[in-house]
């Protein structure tokens, strides 16, 4: 143990001050090592009571204050299956946050940075929270959203905190990373102050003025929040909290939750000992179920492709000084505003001055709706809006170092605009192509430095997705490569890297889910049902509504291109074929033309077409679980297919990205969905023919994962 993870510093005024700082490690995390430091601190805690008058906990890391487990040490015994060794290793660290709580002095968490799941727990057991407000620290319990439960008393504390309902809805189900101010406004910090300067005395006063603190649920007396419920109103009450939480999840019935309602209800009941045993039961019949194991595998997935593991020796970290947006369209104007966020100067281009004015105005609508709610000050939105300079004239892109085209879907037209702008550019700059399906090699075609360009593939709406694909063309360089990565983790988003191909890797998951959907409407299957299907599966949206939103004639032209790629429309699906009638025949061009697949009203949807079933029935007679397997088997052999093609190199990226393309989150994956079938993969294989057999050649299992299945190994593995 390095004895320095956590320091101590006695101050004349008797407060000892707890510095949390790991040497060997970025970020403070519950590994071996801290967990041995806390316990050394909390033994010298108790026998020196007498020598102090409070203690605060705070962080010598710049941007994190506590993070959870650590998951390369916790991951495997989480798949241990070994119950035992499981509960004995959170009872511990129960134990000590207990006695910490029960000390007889008080102790303030001084929150510095972001605390999340361990790192929250690890507050909570304090008798006061304050929190600085700085951007980017974030507080919360995601442990659901990995398919987990919190550990070290985090579901007790925030019920006795919060109430059941409070809790499980605001907090634990959802797994909310909030802001220091929204997590005062949720209840889990106590006080938020503006500086770090602040931190230290405001904690010192507050101990001052609260000597002998003890915490709610220790007081004689204590009720829950919200009051105690028992026999039927209890009944009712869990209802109502299960079917919220279940809207929550659009319908999917995941473990995670599942047992998460259960310890918060049942731990509700009972005293505090209890219920932190309880609490231990339902993580450790969690950690025997497989999908925990592939939760946990899906995090480490998305580390891996957050860190720049790939940067070739010498090639030095890339920020982009000037970033020159070509397109301000609702893509390239969410790309802008995504850089000037990041504090990047942003030149952004369009045809017009009044067009590229349009597009900034998109960024305007974001900030001043943030400084209307009170989340951004006035200072932070006009910096933001200062940074992005919309023009019609090439030479406004003098010297930027970091090219996003974004215009039209057109391969010549992107080829004639790189060919106006490259000249002016900086002479080492990154040229990426915003393209959703366009082969990058082709693209590349059209610039003086085919190994500097690469494709970066935004999701609309640019500000709220969370990846960008990163594509490699037949010349791309591996510093490019390594440059793309840096300018996406910029801008907080995860790059998903993959090699060239006619849509590449997101885009063929994306149309593998909603042309299934297409599918299925051709099917004569009612539209609430197919909707329903992806959402019990818990996929995040549904199929036709994501069409509508990214509009119905954009993907006829997906079809056409295909189409004329091919030289012929006669291998044009069902599916493809809905999709054709629905623009070209019913003129249902997507929610922006206020008619798709449901009807809209000033931008605002209203149900579902109710002329969809006339037009597509009638319907066949296919079982709800068909519904849902055609979904998740369609996308997982996409997946599997991309696997063989070399479109994706790795197991890691295959899962992540398939999470981020839509894939529910709550299976780890789709290699690890396949992986995890009841019969593993032989099990996957047979259900595949199953459903190609009853609704199309298309569920047939590509060679790859036929060969894994015989072999009795693992997809990707």
């Amino acid at each position: 143990m390095n004895e320095n993870i956590i320091g101590w510093e006695l101050g004349a005024d008797g407060i000892v001050v707890l510095t949390i700082d790991d040497p060997s490690q970025t970020a403070n995390t519950w590994n071996a090592a801290f967990r041995q430091s806390l316990a050394v601190t909390v033994d010298r805690l108790e026998a020196e009571r007498d020598d102090y008058a409070g203690v605060v906990i705070t962080s010598g890391k710049e941007r994190i204050f506590s993070a959870g487990a650590d998951l390369k040490e916790v991951g495997p015994l989480l798949r241990s299956a070994d119950a035992v060794q499981i509960g004995a290793f959170f009872d511990g660290a129960k134990a000590l946050l207990r006695r910490l709580e029960r000390l007889g002095k008080p102790v303030v968490a001084a929150i510095n940075g972001t605390a999340l799941g361990g790192g929250l727990e690890l507050a909570l057991a304090t008798h006061h929270r304050i929190a600085v407000d700085r951007t980017g620290i974030q507080i919360g319990q995601p442990e659901a959203t990995l398919g987990l439960l919190l550990g070290a008393g985090g579901v007790v504390r925030t019920v006795r905190m919060l109430g059941l309902a409070g809790a499980l809805t605001n907090v634990l189900v959802k797994g909310t990373k909030f802001s220091p101010r929204k997590a005062l406004a949720a209840g889990l910090v106590d006080e938020v102050v503006d500086t770090d300067a602040e931190l230290l005395p405001v904690a010192r006063a507050w101990i001052a003025a609260n000597p002998a603190p003890v915490q709610p649920w220790d007081r004689k007396g204590y009720t829950l929040p919200g009051g105690l419920a028992t026999g039927a109103e209890l009944s009712q009450q869990v209802l109502a909290l299960t079917a919220n939480v279940r809207k929550q999840l659009k319908g999917a019935d995941l473990p995670a939750p599942r047992n998460l309602i259960a310890a918060a209800v049942e731990g509700s009941l009972v005293d505090f000992g209890a219920a932190s045993t309880i609490e231990t039961r339902y993580l450790v019949d969690l950690a025997l179920n497989p999908l925990t194991g592939n939760g946990i595998q899906s995090f480490f997935d998305l580390q891996k492709a957050n860190r720049n593991a790939d940067r070739p020796a010498g090639v030095a970290p890339f920020r982009p000084t000037k970033v020159a947006v070509l397109g301000a369209g609702m893509m390239g104007a969410g790309i802008a505003y995504e850089y000037a966020k990041a504090g990047v100067a942003v030149a952004l281009k369009d045809i017009s001055p009044e067009a590229a004015e349009r597009g900034k105005s998109y960024s305007r609508t974001l900030v001043e709706a943030a400084v209307a709610k009170g989340r951004w000050s006035r200072q932070r939105a006009d910096e933001l809006l200062a940074r992005i300079t919309p023009t019609a004239d090439e030479a406004d892109l003098s010297g930027a170092d970091l090219m996003i085209e974004a215009v039209f879907e057109d391969p010549e037209l992107k080829k004639k605009t790189y060919g106006q702008v490259e000249s002016v550019l900086d002479g080492n700059a990154l040229l990426a192509s915003n393209t959703s399906q366009i082969p990058i090699s082709g693209l590349a075609e059209g610039v003086t430095r085919p190994e500097a360009f690469i494709g970066m593939h935004f999701s609309s709406p640019v500000d709220r997705m969370p990846m960008v694909e990163v594509v490699k063309g037949a010349l791309t360089s591996r510093e490019t490569v390594s440059r793309a990565v840096d300018a996406v983790r910029l801008i907080n988003k995860t790059p998903i890297v993959v090699n060239d191909g006619r849509g590449f890797y997101l885009t063929r998951l994306f149309m593998a889910a909603t042309f299934e959907a297409c599918e299925m409407v051709a099917d004569g299957v009612p539209g609430t049902s197919i909707e329903q299907a992806a959402l019990q599966n818990g996929m995040a949206t549904q199929p036709l509504l994501v069409l509508d939103q990214v509009s119905l004639s954009l993907s006829r032209q997906i079809i056409a291109d295909r189409e004329t790629a091919a030289g012929s429309a006669d291998n044009r699906t069902a599916g493809e074929g809905v999709v054709v009638r629905m623009v070209d025949e019913f003129e249902r061009l997507g929610r922006a033309a206020g008619a798709g697949f449901y009807d809209y009203a000033d931008g605002k949807r209203l149900g579902l077409w109710p002329g969809l079933r006339e037009a597509f029935g009638p319907s066949r007679d296919i079982p709800f679980q068909d519904l849902r397997d055609r979904y998740l088997f369609r996308m997982a052999l996409e997946v599997a297919a991309c696997l063989d093609e070399g479109i994706v190199e790795s197991a890691s990226t295959a899962n992540i990205g398939s999470v981020m393309g839509g894939f529910p989150a709550g299976t780890g994956g789709a290699l690890s969905f396949m992986n995890t079938y009841p019969g593993g993969p032989a099990g996957f294989v047979a259900r595949a023919r199953e459903l190609a057999q009853a609704h199309g050649p298309r569920f047939l299992p590509p060679a790859g994962l036929v060969a894994a299945a015989e072999n009795g190994s693992l997809v990707g593995r």
